[in-house]
């Protein structure tokens, strides 16, 4: 099995040292990753980090109003590191009039970046799955409103709505990846099997519908890459 990892769980590191981050993930065995952010960091020079550590790059976190703002520059620079998806990580969608905004952004610029190879995806928290006060529902909107790929967190989506899995089972393929990661229902993250969420029914589940599976482990206690290790030691357990 390969596994993936969204590097803000290792922050502490890639704003310091992004090259040492990389070569560390993948002594691990960690065989792609998910950027949040480049700290200012050419794209040459993320391209020539990923080369040396043998990594590919699955997705990166990017801002709706990166995209949709400065959309020629987003563009040039993932396709210079090789990166086809481009996901939003959330924001503040918490009424209708700035979901509304968020949907008709996503209508324009979906097509956009495909018609330059780079497929456009949203990563959901825990409120996703919550009425907003107004009544409004993000992720219900996002799934009939827009064709957005969807990248499901699991946990949030534990938190949030108590079973990704059948999520999971419902959205079939509008997800093209997610995000394998724990913690308890009070939305307190932890690594890889030391929280409550139904991590090996998830792994299954990926496992089943051929999903690729990103690590994420919030919390850097005491470091992220510490956290990152026993995530993907957790997880190599499971393939026993």
């Amino acid at each position: 099995m390969e596994y993936g990892i969204q590097l803000y769980s290792v922050r502490d590191l890639t704003e310091k040292n992004m090259d040492e981050a990389l070569r560390q993930v993948s002594e691990l065995g960690y065989k792609f990753v998910e950027f949040a952010g480049f700290f200012g960091i050419p794209a040459e020079e993320i391209k020539a980090m990923l080369e040396k550590y043998g990594l590919k790059v699955s997705g990166t976190h990017t801002g709706w109003k990166e995209i949709a703002e400065h959309f020629e520059e987003t563009v040039a620079y993932h396709k210079a590191i090789g990166n086809k998806n481009i996901i939003i990580p959330g924001g503040d969608f918490s009424d209708q009039t700035k979901l509304d905004a968020l949907i008709d952004m996503i209508n324009e610029f979906q097509p956009k970046l495909a018609a330059e190879g780079i497929t456009l995806g949203y990563h959901n928290h825990h409120k996703e799955f919550l009425p907003n006060k107004d009544g409004s529902n993000i992720e219900d909107q996002l799934i009939y409103r827009t064709n957005v790929m969807l990248e499901i967190d699991t946990y949030w989506a534990y938190v949030g709505m108590k079973n990704p899995i059948a999520l999971l089972e419902r959205l079939g393929d509008r997800v093209k990846v997610i995000h394998i990661k724990d913690g308890d229902a009070q939305g307190n993250g932890t690594p890889l099997g030391l929280g409550t969420a139904p991590v090996a029914d998830v792994y299954a589940k990926a496992i089943e519908m051929g999903l690729p599976m990103v690590v994420e482990s919030e919390t850097c206690k005491p470091d992220g890459m510490t956290e990152a290790k026993i995530c993907i030691e957790y997880l190599k357990s499971l393939e026993k």
